[in-house]
């Protein structure tokens, strides 16, 4: 699957005579800091994301990966799935078509990892998806690149960015190890330096949304159909993948991560792809697919979490009517904290889905969550 750029004239790394367009070319000076700081923010925000993660559920997740194999089916199952039949059924050109399928076999991207602590998501299985997805990749890419691309009889070769799979994988566990490793010595300050992360991580995902849709300014002219899907794509993936994690009978917890987790995509690895394996001529077709796919991925991301935040509120809300002495605030009633809050929201859940018409097991049910019971 690996094409070969020693002697061909048509691998963009051996063409002189194709420029790419204003839209895409070379990074330059200012784009190449941009790139290094991201790279380094991008580092430093998994550094203190791994400050959430426990040994324990860390390893009960290895040690039963069940969740985690849900995840990679999602990945490597429904996604490649769901570009192949959009390709299909939007009869995009080979060139696009290629595209699509490309995006839809890559890894989990690190911006699940962001939006799955910003619905009160497992993030030791969200970093272990990511992780386990990232290193599966170097397998199962070119497996179903190899599965899906038989019938389509391509003139040109696919070069996979081992390199690239190489480095997301070392960004993502070091700073992640450091992480758990701060969280195992030094818990309190693991939980500031949490807030923090989660702060810098939300400001960071709107610079790199803007400052991507500004550098690739020039090919927002490109094909409606490829923005079409790109928009759908990603919403799509979020959907199935919930469905899948549903129908396995995962909690409520882990369906919003691997949620989060299957939608997600590692953008700049179907980047270099395309520009390992294209020439400049073809990438004019088809590169506007993954920095639309990135926009859209923001965006439906931002929109889970303001959807989840809203449901949030509402089932606080409906708690405080049905206990009216704890809205003024009880006597031994003390502000509840996040993991307070998760866990009440978490069976709050479970109990409206497995036993809506029992107020005597709802009772029960929040009772662990601690001063909600002594104001009843």
């Amino acid at each position: 699957m690996r094409a070969n750029c020693s002697s061909s004239s048509a691998c963009p790394a051996n063409s002189s005579e194709e420029e790419l367009p204003v839209g895409l070319q070379a990074p330059g000076n200012l784009e190449l800091v941009f790139t290094v700081l991201s790279a380094v923010m991008m580092g430093l925000l998994m550094f203190s994301l791994g400050c959430s993660v426990k040994l324990q559920k860390l390893w009960s997740h290895i040690r039963r990966p069940w969740g985690i194999a849900v995840g990679l089916l999602c990945q490597f199952g429904l996604m490649p799935l769901i570009a192949y039949l959009l390709a299909i059924i939007f009869s995009l050109k080979p060139v696009q078509a290629v595209a699509v399928l490309i995006m839809g076999c890559c890894p989990g991207g690190t911006i699940s990892n962001i939006f799955t602590f910003w619905v009160d998501g497992d993030m030791d299985l969200s970093i272990s998806m990511t992780t386990c997805s990232t290193v599966a990749a170097l397998g199962m890419m070119p497996l179903c690149l190899y599965l899906y691309t038989l019938s389509w009889n391509l003139e040109q070769s696919l070069t996979l960015p081992y390199q690239n799979i190489g480095i997301s994988l070392v960004c993502l566990t070091i700073p992640v190890a450091f992480g758990v490793y701060v969280n195992y010595r030094c818990p309190k300050q693991s939980k500031i330096i949490l807030k923090i992360g989660a702060i810098v991580g939300g400001v960071l995902l709107l610079v790199v949304a803007v400052a991507g849709t500004l550098l690739a300014k020039e090919s927002w002219n490109s094909d409606i159909i490829l923005v079409t899907i790109s928009f759908i794509f990603p919403l799509i993936g979020h959907v199935m993948g919930f469905l899948l994690a549903l129908l396995t009978r995962q909690s409520w917890q882990r369906c919003r991560t691997i949620s989060l987790e299957t939608g997600a995509q590692n953008i700049q690895m179907c980047i270099t792809m395309l520009q390992l394996s294209f020439t400049a001529k073809q990438l004019v077709q088809m590169i506007i697919f993954p920095l639309t796919y990135g926009l859209f991925q923001l965006l439906d991301g931002f929109l889970i979490i303001a959807a989840y935040k809203i449901y949030k509120r509402i089932l606080k809300n409906k708690q405080r009517k049905r206990n009216p002495g704890c809205a003024e605030g009880c006597p031994n009633m003390k502000s509840t904290s996040p993991k307070e809050t998760s866990a009440f929201l978490e069976v709050n859940e479970e109990v409206a889905v497995t036993r809506p018409s029992e107020p005597t097991d709802l009772h029960m049910a929040l009772e662990p969550t601690g001063h909600i019971s002594s104001c009843a």
